[in-house]
């Protein structure tokens, strides 16, 4: 299938009683569902995902943060999302706790949760299917995953690699 490929940063922040900040999501893709903040790489300028995600972190919840406060989590390729775009993730746990809820901003507003409240949202078929599932058994450690995602809205994973990290099982 010849589809445009994106690449993107996801970030999982949490505040210091470990709940995770979510965006629901005002703007496609996603709109209206709850997904950890981020964006696309401005692969034009050939920015690399650590930069990308301490933009995003900037734009979107006006923290400052180094390459070095970042731990990337996963890597998610999806062939085919919603039968638009080839997508390709970095996923980062932001290891500074955040103190505070930001305020809303163009990409929708946000929302501190505690793991089991995630299962309760409106999120992304993948993400309650894999990426949530794994982000959890493989926190501080690291996955690889391909989703092979069709038309019908089955999608096929597989889980490339791993590794666990210390909170992991």
């Amino acid at each position: 299938m010849i589809l445009p490929y994106k690449i993107a940063t996801l970030l999982y922040c949490f505040n210091e009683r470990d709940e995770v900040l979510l965006l629901e999501r005002s703007q496609e893709p996603n709109k209206g569902n709850w997904s950890p903040c981020g964006g696309k790489l401005k692969t034009d300028i050939g920015e690399s995902p650590y930069v990308c995600a301490c933009r995003e972190a900037k734009e979107e919840i006006c923290v400052d943060i180094s390459v070095s406060d970042l731990h990337l989590a996963g890597l998610i390729s999806e062939h085919g999302y919603q039968g638009q775009t080839h997508w390709l993730m970095f996923l980062f746990e932001v290891k500074t706790k955040l103190k505070s809820l930001p305020e809303p901003c163009s990409e929708g507003r946000f929302g501190f949760f505690k793991r089991e409240e995630i299962e309760l949202l409106k999120i992304a078929q993948t993400d309650r299917e894999r990426l949530w599932p794994w982000f959890w058994k493989f926190r501080g450690g690291f996955f690889a995953a391909h989703c092979h995602c069709h038309p019908d809205g089955t999608n096929d994973w597989t889980l490339e690699e791993f590794f666990y990290g210390r909170t992991g099982h």
